[in-house]
């Protein structure tokens, strides 16, 4: 008799924890939307905040489910896999070429700013890399745990890093003041709605093409042995698909996508504790300097970009700058710039930016390793 009431009790415990994050997800839902007009990526941001609440007060004792965070890494490959767009990249083809060099030096740059982090902020070379890392904020805190990573501190430094830069653009733009131009259509286009699950408008055919793809990602990148296989699997295969252009609107938009950024950062503020907030203020210092030199190399690089190829300082310092991709875009379009410029090199950077992380941290913990003396 014992056993079947066991069975109950486990089914009515899963029962009521499926409702309570159920729960939990449309509260935080609810709360990113009123912080939409005021603040930047508001679907990520005040879940963490949110998330980062309960758990300092003890309201929430559990992390979200595990089911839920790999279906959000899976989600996030797909929908950074559709943001690499070559007909917007044709379009800006007699840019592209030094723009895509200012692409690798940032990449040198984050790595030197990760190197900083590990000597004043002592901060682990996994932690500092994706947390300097420019470009991909979501990815780089999904992907923390697979890569041996500290989420919380690699959030920390990501969401700092995108609220000085979306803070600050505005302003810089209004001072660089570039030449208005027409601007182009994004690389991703629009979400189509906000009760809308997919990008385009064929909303069956796109969630058909995306059930397929996000397992078949999944399955791909644990056959290649890929670093963190359940985000760039999916990237790889929606990325193949959009440069062919055989399955369009597949994306994740409108309320999925929301759900996916919300679970993002809902996950990492139900990491923190008092001990890491304690561990956030020693690093404070550091990372601020090294974000503020990230942002003013980038900077240098777009006005020497501007000088050689005689495009609008505004435009490649939009396309240049480390701030999130969405953010970047919805400025660009407002401030009428290059869009089919910006978007194309700062998806580019994206992409670039997120497959590199994974082999990048192997090859520097190895070195650290390698490069201790033994006694």
């Amino acid at each position: 008799m014992n056993a079947p009431r066991a069975g109950i009790g486990g089914v009515t415990g899963r029962a009521v924890r499926i409702v309570t994050w159920a729960a939990v997800l449309a509260i935080t839902v609810a709360a990113g939307e009123l912080g939409e007009p005021a603040l930047p990526s508001p679907h990520i941001l005040i879940p963490l905040l949110l998330g980062l609440t309960a758990a300092l007060t003890g309201l929430v004792r559990d992390r979200a489910p595990a089911v839920l965070n790999r279906a959000s890494q899976v989600l996030l490959g797909v929908l950074m896999g559709t943001y690499l767009d070559l007909p917007s990249l044709g379009q800006v083809a007699g840019s592209i070429a030094p723009l895509a060099a200012v692409t690798v030096v940032t990449l040198l740059l984050c790595q030197a700013a990760a190197f900083a982090m590990v000597r004043l902020g002592a901060v682990d070379r996994a932690t500092a890399t994706l947390g300097m890392i420019a470009g991909g904020s979501a990815a780089a805190v999904a992907s923390a745990d697979d890569l041996g990573a500290d989420g919380r501190l690699v959030a920390f430094m990501q969401y700092l890093r995108l609220g000085l830069v979306v803070a600050s653009t505005p302003v810089l733009l209004n001072w660089i003041s570039p030449r208005p131009q027409q601007g182009g259509t994004g690389a991703q286009g629009g979400d189509g709605g906000p009760w809308h699950l997919v990008c385009g408008h064929d909303q069956a055919g796109g969630l058909l093409v995306l059930a397929v793809v996000a397992p078949l990602g999944v399955l791909l990148g644990s056959r290649l042995r890929l670093p963190s296989p359940a985000t760039m699997g999916p990237m790889l295969v929606s990325a193949a698909l959009t440069v062919s252009g055989l399955a369009p609107g597949f994306a994740p938009g409108g309320t999925l996508r929301t759900l996916l950024f919300t679970t993002i950062g809902l996950d990492v503020g139900l990491r923190f504790s008092r001990r890491t907030v304690r561990h956030l203020r020693r690093i404070l210092p550091a990372a601020l300097a090294c974000t503020l030199a990230v942002g003013a190399a980038c900077a240098a690089l777009a006005w020497t970009v501007s000088a050689l190829t005689h495009t609008p300082f505004g435009d490649t310092y939009l396309a240049t700058t480390p701030g999130g991709i969405n953010a970047v875009l919805a400025t660009a379009s407002s401030a009428h710039a290059n869009l089919p410029l910006i978007s194309s090199v700062q998806s580019l950077r994206l992409f670039v930016m997120a497959f590199l992380a994974p082999p990048l941290i192997r090859l520097t913990v190895r070195a650290s390793r390698t490069g201790v003396p033994r006694r």
